[in-house]
């Protein structure tokens, strides 16, 4: 699905300092909360592992707390494939 691969072409790009601002700053963090909780199971994985990428930075630890992002990780732990606890 091409949510999936937007979320790992995200996840992939946030590994990179000055792309972590520029991301959140073009709104990707809600778009992402917003993945786990309403998309596949393989976005929510990408969404997850896009979020960790993201929180290295503490403006956007932050920012992913205040969208949300807090209950739907706790939830894929407990729920989630494998792959989507591991990035939770």
């Amino acid at each position: 699905e091409a949510k999936d691969q937007a979320a790992a072409a995200l996840r992939n790009l946030a590994c990179n300092d000055d792309n972590k601002a520029a991301i959140a700053e073009a709104g990707a963090i809600p778009l992402l909360v917003e993945l786990l909780t309403s998309g596949t199971a393989g976005a929510k994985e990408q969404a997850a592992g896009a979020l960790r990428n993201f929180a290295w930075n503490n403006d956007n630890q932050v920012a992913i707390a205040e969208a949300g992002a807090i209950p739907p990780l706790v939830e894929l732990l407990t729920s989630g494939t494998a792959g989507a606890k591991e990035k939770a």
